[in-house]
């Protein structure tokens, strides 16, 4: 596993709260690890590493493990004390914001959730009224865990455009929200620190910090649903490009003449081909044209979702719904190798309508991508479904923001 930058400590005392994030991220991705270890992978010294476990131990974040077993190279002398993170030991709540519907989870360091709830809204409600059913919902989650002392935070994914030095959603197109000060209200109504970004770059953070891309120099994490996005962690940091707008592929244009219009006001971009209510839309006019066919039979049914409908078509070998996926799956395909070209990421994550229906897809935007990617980049790429499951990545990946922000790589004076 290559050392990360962010896993590299300083040996100068100003730089304390950058060495504990040091050791703590070593913490998180091994089991067990001695403290000669961990001086050895960060470069600190063994007395500011016996200094900082001591602080970790007496607050309860890091226990000690009898004894570790003797590496191969060390046959002689005392077996060291092993130490392991106590994810209990902190929580952090997770507020995802989906079109129309919200998530909230109380985590622990691990960003496994320990509890949640799940809430709908109307898109017309006012935003400060959506907030206001958010803190309710993170108080709910605070009380029933009874974890209120040892909470760190709140992570917020929101969707759209976002500040996170401000917490501002700039702008949401899919809810309607242009300039809502998120951070500063919820921080004011729960008294509690609040961290925001984009829906999709908490979910790619999760991904490297605690999922599929744990060593992993550069990853981006795709999600396809009502809109599409991206997320990219390059060493180990979230890459946000200069106006915090990187990861808006869904808005990169496919179809620069007679394509569709896009909710973004331009034509031809990927969302108007990709995403969920693309294909919903694309599948009902296919079933218009064969009321009696097997894509028009699924769709009257009334159980599961639309695109859960279309997926059962195509799993019968309905040769219109393949052929229809199959293009989605192409253009998506072309999307990815232009990833590829810009970014040239190790892993790719691909989240939303393209994990469910990943039996389906797949194939194609594999091939299709590693194809037009130029000169064999696409070759040396791994691209995989997210290993998180698809009703909880994105409370996930809001919880993986607040521990990011207030435990792993903490600004220094944040607590």
């Amino acid at each position: 596993m290559a050392v990360r930058q962010a896993w590299i400590g300083s040996n100068r005392s100003s730089t304390r709260s950058h060495n504990l994030s040091a050791i703590r991220l070593m913490l998180l991705h091994h089991e067990v690890i001695s403290r000669v270890q961990l001086a050895e992978i960060t470069g600190l010294s063994t007395t500011t590493v016996t200094n900082l476990i001591a602080e970790m131990l007496a607050q309860g974040i890091v226990a000690e493990e009898g004894t570790e077993l003797p590496s191969r190279r060390r046959s002689v002398g005392r077996p060291r004390t092993a130490l392991r993170l106590v994810p209990e030991a902190r929580s952090v709540i997770g507020v995802h914001f989906g079109v129309g519907t919200i998530r909230v989870c109380i985590s622990d360091l691990r960003a496994r959730p320990l509890d949640a709830l799940f809430l709908e809204h109307p898109l017309d409600k006012p935003a400060e009224a959506v907030l206001e059913d958010v803190a309710g919902a993170v108080q709910t989650v605070v009380a029933r865990s009874g974890a209120a002392q040892r909470l760190l935070g709140v992570g917020v994914g929101a969707s759209g455009l976002v500040d996170p030095d401000t917490g501002i959603n700039v702008i949401a197109p899919n809810l309607g929200w242009h300039n809502v000060p998120i951070r500063d209200w919820l921080a004011r109504r729960l008294n509690l620190p609040v961290y925001v970004d984009n829906n999709v770059r908490g979910m790619a953070l999760a991904e490297a910090l605690f999922g599929s891309g744990q060593g992993v120099d550069a990853l981006a994490f795709v999600y396809a649903r009502i809109g599409v996005g991206a997320g990219f962690v390059v060493g180990g940091k979230l890459y946000r490009g200069g106006g915090a707008g990187a990861g808006e592929i869904g808005h990169t244009t496919i179809i620069s003449e007679n394509g569709e219009p896009c909710r973004c006001g331009n034509i031809g971009c990927l969302e108007t081909l990709v995403s969920e209510p693309a294909i919903v839309r694309r599948a009902e006019v296919l079933a218009g044209q064969d009321p009696r066919g097997a894509l028009a039979r699924s769709l009257r049914r009334t159980e599961g979702t639309p695109i859960e409908r279309i997926f059962t078509a195509a799993r019968t070998g309905d040769p219109a719904t393949c052929a229809l996926l199959n293009d989605v799956a192409y253009h998506m395909g072309i999307a990815l190798a232009n990833l590829v070209n810009v970014l040239n990421p190790e892993l790719i994550v691909l989240g939303g309508i393209f994990a469910q229906g990943a039996d389906l897809m797949l194939p194609t935007v594999e091939s299709t991508m590693r194809q037009r990617a130029f000169a064999n980049l696409g070759e040396h790429v791994r691209l995989q479904t997210t290993r998180f499951d698809q009703q909880q990545v994105g409370m996930i990946g809001a919880a993986a923001l607040a521990l990011n922000a207030f435990f792993y790589q903490q600004d220094e004076g944040t607590t």
